[in-house]
Protein backbone atom coordinates (compact mmCIF):
# COMPACT_ATOMS: atom_id res chain seq x y z
CA UNK A 1 0.00 0.00 0.00
CA UNK A 2 2.56 2.52 -1.20
CA UNK A 3 -0.08 5.10 -2.12
CA UNK A 4 -3.53 5.84 -0.71
CA UNK A 5 -5.76 8.34 -2.49
CA UNK A 6 -8.37 10.26 -0.49
CA UNK A 7 -11.70 10.70 -2.29
CA UNK A 8 -14.57 12.76 -0.81
CA UNK A 9 -17.62 10.53 -0.51
CA UNK A 10 -19.72 13.53 -1.50
CA UNK A 11 -18.15 13.43 -5.00
CA UNK A 12 -19.44 10.17 -6.56
CA UNK A 13 -18.48 11.45 -10.01
CA UNK A 14 -14.86 10.95 -8.90
CA UNK A 15 -15.30 7.33 -7.79
CA UNK A 16 -14.68 5.60 -11.17
CA UNK A 17 -11.56 7.63 -11.95
CA UNK A 18 -10.14 7.03 -8.49
CA UNK A 19 -10.77 3.29 -8.67
CA UNK A 20 -9.06 3.18 -12.08
CA UNK A 21 -6.01 5.10 -10.85
CA UNK A 22 -2.58 3.70 -10.02
CA UNK A 23 -3.13 4.17 -6.27
CA UNK A 24 -2.72 0.98 -4.27
CA UNK A 25 -5.57 2.02 -1.96
CA UNK A 26 -8.60 4.28 -2.15
CA UNK A 27 -9.73 6.01 1.03
CA UNK A 28 -13.29 7.25 0.72
CA UNK A 29 -13.77 10.11 3.15
CA UNK A 30 -16.93 10.78 5.14
CA UNK A 31 -15.21 13.07 7.64
CA UNK A 32 -13.24 16.25 6.95
CA UNK A 33 -13.78 16.32 3.18
CA UNK A 34 -17.58 16.33 3.54
CA UNK A 35 -19.53 19.37 4.69
CA UNK A 36 -21.91 18.84 7.59
CA UNK A 37 -24.91 19.55 5.37
CA UNK A 38 -23.91 16.76 2.96
CA UNK A 39 -23.06 13.94 5.38
CA UNK A 40 -26.24 11.96 4.70
CA UNK A 41 -25.91 12.41 0.95
CA UNK A 42 -22.26 11.32 0.96
CA UNK A 43 -23.00 8.28 3.10
CA UNK A 44 -25.75 7.14 0.75
CA UNK A 45 -23.58 7.65 -2.35
CA UNK A 46 -20.75 5.61 -0.86
CA UNK A 47 -23.05 2.83 0.29
CA UNK A 48 -24.47 2.58 -3.23
CA UNK A 49 -20.95 1.95 -4.50
CA UNK A 50 -19.92 -0.48 -1.77
CA UNK A 51 -22.99 -2.72 -2.03
CA UNK A 52 -21.97 -3.43 -5.62
CA UNK A 53 -18.77 -5.47 -5.07
CA UNK A 54 -18.19 -5.89 -8.82
CA UNK A 55 -17.55 -2.13 -8.99
CA UNK A 56 -14.49 -2.49 -6.73
CA UNK A 57 -11.26 -3.58 -8.44
CA UNK A 58 -9.92 -6.72 -6.72
CA UNK A 59 -6.37 -5.35 -6.59
CA UNK A 60 -7.33 -2.17 -4.72
CA UNK A 61 -7.36 -1.84 -0.94
CA UNK A 62 -10.63 -0.11 -0.04
CA UNK A 63 -10.64 2.10 3.04
CA UNK A 64 -13.37 4.31 4.47
CA UNK A 65 -12.69 7.18 6.85
CA UNK A 66 -15.78 7.49 9.02
CA UNK A 67 -16.66 10.31 11.37
CA UNK A 68 -15.15 10.07 14.84
CA UNK A 69 -16.54 7.79 17.50
CA UNK A 70 -18.97 9.75 19.64
CA UNK A 71 -20.12 12.07 16.85
CA UNK A 72 -23.75 11.99 15.65
CA UNK A 73 -22.66 10.46 12.35
CA UNK A 74 -20.51 7.55 13.54
CA UNK A 75 -23.16 4.85 13.95
CA UNK A 76 -24.84 5.60 10.62
CA UNK A 77 -21.46 5.69 8.87
CA UNK A 78 -20.47 2.29 10.21
CA UNK A 79 -23.83 0.72 9.36
CA UNK A 80 -23.58 1.98 5.76
CA UNK A 81 -19.95 1.22 4.93
CA UNK A 82 -19.42 -2.13 6.64
CA UNK A 83 -19.65 -4.03 3.38
CA UNK A 84 -17.82 -6.81 1.58
CA UNK A 85 -14.75 -5.49 -0.17
CA UNK A 86 -13.88 -2.92 2.49
CA UNK A 87 -10.51 -3.76 4.00
CA UNK A 88 -10.12 -1.02 6.60
CA UNK A 89 -12.20 1.49 8.50
CA UNK A 90 -10.12 4.61 9.15
CA UNK A 91 -11.00 5.99 12.58
CA UNK A 92 -10.19 9.67 13.18
CA UNK A 93 -9.26 11.15 16.54
CA UNK A 94 -9.35 8.09 18.83
CA UNK A 95 -9.09 9.42 22.39
CA UNK A 96 -8.63 6.30 24.51
CA UNK A 97 -8.10 2.54 24.07
CA UNK A 98 -11.69 2.09 25.30
CA UNK A 99 -12.83 4.03 22.22
CA UNK A 100 -10.95 1.60 19.98
CA UNK A 101 -12.48 -1.38 21.71
CA UNK A 102 -15.97 0.12 21.46
CA UNK A 103 -15.48 0.79 17.74
CA UNK A 104 -14.22 -2.77 17.24
CA UNK A 105 -17.35 -4.13 18.92
CA UNK A 106 -19.58 -1.88 16.83
CA UNK A 107 -17.76 -2.98 13.68
CA UNK A 108 -18.33 -6.63 14.56
CA UNK A 109 -22.04 -5.97 15.06
CA UNK A 110 -22.23 -4.17 11.71
CA UNK A 111 -20.48 -7.07 9.99
CA UNK A 112 -23.04 -9.52 11.36
CA UNK A 113 -25.92 -7.24 10.40
CA UNK A 114 -24.63 -6.80 6.84
CA UNK A 115 -23.50 -10.39 6.25
CA UNK A 116 -19.81 -9.52 6.07
CA UNK A 117 -17.73 -12.62 6.79
CA UNK A 118 -14.20 -11.26 6.21
CA UNK A 119 -13.21 -9.20 9.27
CA UNK A 120 -12.56 -5.51 8.52
CA UNK A 121 -9.52 -3.95 10.15
CA UNK A 122 -9.03 -0.57 11.78
CA UNK A 123 -6.60 2.15 10.73
CA UNK A 124 -6.26 4.66 13.56
CA UNK A 125 -5.48 8.32 12.90
CA UNK A 126 -2.91 9.70 15.31
CA UNK A 127 -3.59 13.43 15.13
CA UNK A 128 -3.58 14.83 18.66
CA UNK A 129 -0.76 15.15 21.21
CA UNK A 130 -2.51 12.70 23.53
CA UNK A 131 -2.98 10.15 20.76
CA UNK A 132 0.69 10.40 19.79
CA UNK A 133 1.75 10.01 23.41
CA UNK A 134 -0.49 6.94 23.82
CA UNK A 135 -0.09 5.57 20.29
CA UNK A 136 1.09 2.13 21.43
CA UNK A 137 -1.85 1.75 23.81
CA UNK A 138 -4.27 2.68 21.04
CA UNK A 139 -2.62 0.35 18.52
CA UNK A 140 -2.63 -2.59 20.93
CA UNK A 141 -6.16 -2.01 22.24
CA UNK A 142 -7.75 -4.57 19.89
CA UNK A 143 -6.70 -7.18 17.37
CA UNK A 144 -8.61 -5.42 14.61
CA UNK A 145 -6.08 -2.58 14.55
CA UNK A 146 -3.88 -2.97 11.47
CA UNK A 147 -2.08 0.37 11.39
CA UNK A 148 -1.52 3.89 12.66
CA UNK A 149 -1.80 6.86 10.34
CA UNK A 150 -0.15 10.18 11.11
CA UNK A 151 -2.26 13.34 10.82
CA UNK A 152 0.24 16.20 10.93
CA UNK A 153 -2.08 19.11 10.13
CA UNK A 154 -4.44 18.26 13.00
CA UNK A 155 -1.48 17.54 15.26
CA UNK A 156 0.57 20.67 14.50
CA UNK A 157 -1.72 23.52 13.50
CA UNK A 158 -3.62 23.97 16.81
CA UNK A 159 -0.25 24.14 18.60
CA UNK A 160 1.23 26.71 16.23
CA UNK A 161 3.82 24.21 14.95
CA UNK A 162 4.67 24.80 11.29
CA UNK A 163 3.47 21.87 9.18
CA UNK A 164 6.65 22.06 7.08
CA UNK A 165 9.08 22.20 10.04
CA UNK A 166 11.27 19.23 9.16
CA UNK A 167 12.53 18.59 12.70
CA UNK A 168 8.98 18.38 14.03
CA UNK A 169 7.83 16.18 11.16
CA UNK A 170 10.74 13.78 11.67
CA UNK A 171 10.17 13.54 15.42
CA UNK A 172 6.45 12.84 15.03
CA UNK A 173 7.14 10.21 12.38
CA UNK A 174 9.78 8.55 14.53
CA UNK A 175 7.50 8.39 17.57
CA UNK A 176 4.68 6.91 15.51
CA UNK A 177 6.96 4.37 13.81
CA UNK A 178 8.25 3.09 17.15
CA UNK A 179 4.74 2.83 18.61
CA UNK A 180 3.47 0.97 15.56
CA UNK A 181 6.48 -1.33 15.57
CA UNK A 182 6.03 -2.17 19.25
CA UNK A 183 2.37 -2.99 18.63
CA UNK A 184 3.13 -5.03 15.51
CA UNK A 185 1.08 -2.87 13.13
CA UNK A 186 2.08 -0.72 10.16
CA UNK A 187 2.79 3.02 10.21
CA UNK A 188 1.30 5.16 7.45
CA UNK A 189 2.29 8.69 6.48
CA UNK A 190 0.21 11.86 6.47
CA UNK A 191 -1.20 13.83 3.56
CA UNK A 192 0.79 16.68 2.01
CA UNK A 193 -1.44 19.66 1.30
CA UNK A 194 0.79 21.63 -1.11
CA UNK A 195 -0.24 19.91 -4.32
CA UNK A 196 2.07 22.01 -6.51
CA UNK A 197 5.19 21.19 -4.46
CA UNK A 198 6.18 17.81 -5.87
CA UNK A 199 9.70 18.10 -4.49
CA UNK A 200 8.39 18.71 -0.98
CA UNK A 201 6.07 15.73 -1.26
CA UNK A 202 8.94 13.52 -2.41
CA UNK A 203 11.25 14.64 0.40
CA UNK A 204 8.60 13.90 3.01
CA UNK A 205 7.75 10.55 1.41
CA UNK A 206 11.43 9.56 1.36
CA UNK A 207 11.78 10.48 5.03
CA UNK A 208 8.73 8.36 5.84
CA UNK A 209 10.14 5.42 3.92
CA UNK A 210 13.49 5.77 5.70
CA UNK A 211 11.60 5.63 9.01
CA UNK A 212 9.80 2.43 8.07
CA UNK A 213 6.42 3.75 6.97
CA UNK A 214 4.37 1.61 4.61
CA UNK A 215 3.27 4.41 2.28
CA UNK A 216 1.92 7.96 1.99
CA UNK A 217 -1.53 9.49 1.73
CA UNK A 218 -2.37 11.40 -1.45
CA UNK A 219 -4.95 14.16 -1.76
CA UNK A 220 -4.55 14.62 -5.52
CA UNK A 221 -4.01 12.10 -8.36
CA UNK A 222 -0.75 13.85 -9.30
CA UNK A 223 0.77 12.63 -6.02
CA UNK A 224 0.11 8.93 -6.67
CA UNK A 225 3.08 8.31 -8.95
CA UNK A 226 5.35 10.20 -6.54
CA UNK A 227 4.29 8.01 -3.61
CA UNK A 228 4.58 4.80 -5.62
CA UNK A 229 8.10 5.72 -6.69
CA UNK A 230 9.19 6.74 -3.19
CA UNK A 231 8.08 3.51 -1.54
CA UNK A 232 9.12 1.12 -4.30
CA UNK A 233 12.50 -0.60 -3.65
CA UNK A 234 15.21 0.44 -6.10
CA UNK A 235 16.89 -2.10 -8.37
CA UNK A 236 20.05 -1.85 -6.25
CA UNK A 237 18.10 -2.46 -3.05
CA UNK A 238 16.37 -5.48 -4.53
CA UNK A 239 19.63 -6.94 -5.85
CA UNK A 240 21.35 -6.48 -2.48
CA UNK A 241 18.35 -7.96 -0.64
CA UNK A 242 18.44 -11.04 -2.85
CA UNK A 243 22.13 -11.52 -2.14
CA UNK A 244 21.44 -11.22 1.59
CA UNK A 245 18.65 -13.81 1.43
CA UNK A 246 20.84 -16.20 -0.55
CA UNK A 247 23.72 -15.70 1.88
CA UNK A 248 21.39 -16.28 4.82
CA UNK A 249 20.33 -19.62 3.39
CA UNK A 250 23.96 -20.68 3.01
CA UNK A 251 24.82 -19.40 6.48
CA UNK A 252 21.92 -21.30 8.05
CA UNK A 253 23.14 -24.50 6.41
CA UNK A 254 26.62 -23.85 7.82
CA UNK A 255 25.43 -22.82 11.27
CA UNK A 256 26.70 -19.22 10.96
CA UNK A 257 24.99 -16.39 12.83
CA UNK A 258 26.73 -13.44 11.18
CA UNK A 259 28.45 -13.01 7.82
CA UNK A 260 29.40 -10.36 5.27
CA UNK A 261 27.46 -9.37 2.13
CA UNK A 262 28.64 -6.52 -0.10
CA UNK A 263 31.10 -5.49 2.58
CA UNK A 264 28.44 -5.23 5.30
CA UNK A 265 28.07 -7.36 8.41
CA UNK A 266 24.73 -9.18 8.23
CA UNK A 267 22.72 -10.83 10.99
CA UNK A 268 19.05 -11.57 11.69
CA UNK A 269 17.53 -8.03 11.59
CA UNK A 270 19.09 -7.36 8.18
CA UNK A 271 17.80 -10.68 6.86
CA UNK A 272 14.27 -9.85 8.00
CA UNK A 273 14.43 -6.55 6.13
CA UNK A 274 15.93 -8.19 3.04
CA UNK A 275 13.20 -10.81 2.89
CA UNK A 276 10.56 -8.05 3.13
CA UNK A 277 12.16 -6.20 0.19
CA UNK A 278 12.30 -9.36 -1.91
CA UNK A 279 8.67 -10.12 -1.11
CA UNK A 280 7.63 -6.58 -2.06
CA UNK A 281 9.56 -6.80 -5.34
CA UNK A 282 7.87 -10.09 -6.12
CA UNK A 283 4.46 -8.58 -5.40
CA UNK A 284 5.21 -5.60 -7.67
CA UNK A 285 5.66 -7.98 -10.60
CA UNK A 286 2.32 -9.67 -10.13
Amino acid sequence: MKSKLFVPASRPELFPKALASAADAISFDLEDAVAESRKDEARAALRNLLVTPDALPPHKTIIVRVNAYGTPHFAADLAAVTQRGVALVNLPKPRHPDDVRAVARALGEAERANGVTEPIGLLLNIETPAALRHAYALASAHGRVRGLQLGLADLFEPLGIARRESAAVQQAMFMLALAAGEAGVFAYDAAFADIDDADGFCREAQLARNLGFLGKSCIHPSQIALANAAFRPTDDEIAHARRVVEAAERADAQGLGAYVVDGKMIDVPFVVRARAIVAQARQEKQ
